[in-house]
């Protein structure tokens, strides 16, 4: 896929390509620091791994730290080792995630609740985490474990928030960004903190960079909430329409519900309540979206993040790596799953 409307901007794969060989030592740090002495948890850790993913979290700690760096070449040892601990940790979010949601499938596969049940992978979730920081602590720099400590919480935070509003219809625009921002954009924003740390670019290049990405990381998740609506399954990995059958309300339901009538209402509080599509088809509710145009509104609103992301990310001296920061956006947006 191209991203040809910024202009001189880069590919997915010249993206990729610049740090490809640095992603393959990630890799092998992840395979490495999964196994333990539980064979449960080494299966569980294989697992996820050959799960694949869009690495864009440790895409994003390499590119932040090779933008601020001022050797060029191979990634640092910790820089490295930095982006296995946020795939690491972002990891075991899902796993937690999915136990939470009673998830059924995870990337086209089933998740690892349904394979190993949710005890066991809710404690494989938290060794994987534990191990993160494990792996994070040998770099003896209090500046990561500052970042990372707050990020927890902050995720923590969002699903406890998450927790508290499932199943409730009135939740508001203001409510749903509150709850993205610790649930995602926080990562994000730490992923590229972190490399501009393991750079020691200084504490302005370190906001600037995790403000770029805190944007990066709200429009990330708007698109994802989209697609929820609007992708099919084979591509989305999960089923379609899945946030609203788990009792989540999103910002394009958020904006159909401002000015639906009541019998639409009606049909929303149906699914939320059962849990399904058995009385109101998901063809339905993807009626009420269309009529009221609110997919097109939450599509502007991502822009709107993306925009700015460029908009900081521009400030930064004209590089492979700033070009591949600014590309990212595209690919953030452009993307169907």
């Amino acid at each position: 896929m191209a991203f040809g409307k910024i202009g001189q901007t880069l590919t997915a794969i010249e993206i990729f390509d610049l740090v490809r060989s640095d992603l393959d030592q990630v890799e092998r740090e992840i395979g490495l620091e999964s196994i333990a002495s539980v064979e449960a948890i080494t299966y569980i850790g294989q697992y996820l791994q050959s799960g694949g993913g869009k690495r864009l979290r440790p895409i994003l700690v390499l590119l932040c730290g090779k933008l601020c760096s001022e050797t060029p070449g191979p990634a640092s040892a910790g820089l490295t080792r930095i982006a296995a601990v946020m795939e690491m940790i972002h990891t075991a979010t899902l796993v937690h995630d999915d136990v939470i949601d009673m998830a059924k499938t995870r990337r086209g596969r089933p998740s690892i609740n349904v394979v190993w049940g949710n005890h066991t992978s809710v404690l494989a979730g938290d060794w994987l985490y534990m191990q993160a920081f494990h792996v994070a602590l040998r770099e003896r720099n209090f500046a990561i474990l500052d970042v990372l400590i707050t990020l927890t919480q902050m995720m923590v935070e969002g699903e406890l928030l998450q927790l508290e509003r499932i199943g409730k219809i009135g939740v508001t625009e203001a409510d749903y960004m509150e709850l993205i921002d610790r649930k995602t954009a926080s990562l994000f924003s730490a992923c590229a903190r972190l490399g501009a740390v393991c750079a020691n670019a200084g504490e302005d290049a370190e906001n600037r960079l995790g403000e770029y990405a805190w944007n990066l990381g709200i429009a990330f998740q708007l698109v994802d909430d989209i697609l929820d609506f609007t992708s099919r399954e084979k591509i989305l990995g999960k089923p379609v329409g899945n946030d609203l059958r788990e009792g989540k309300v999103t910002l394009p339901l958020i904006y159909a519900l401002e000015t639906a009538e009541p019998e639409e209402r009606k049909l929303v509080e149906t699914v939320l309540a059962e849990g399904n599509y058995d009385q109101v088809p998901c063809a339905k509710i993807l009626h009420i979206l269309n009529r009221h145009k609110s997919i097109e509104r939450a599509q502007e609103r991502a822009l709107s993040f993306t925009r700015k992301a460029r908009e900081i990310i521009a400030g930064f001296p004209e590089s492979p790596y700033q070009k591949a920061l600014t590309a990212v956006t595209d690919l953030v947006t452009d993307r169907d799953h």
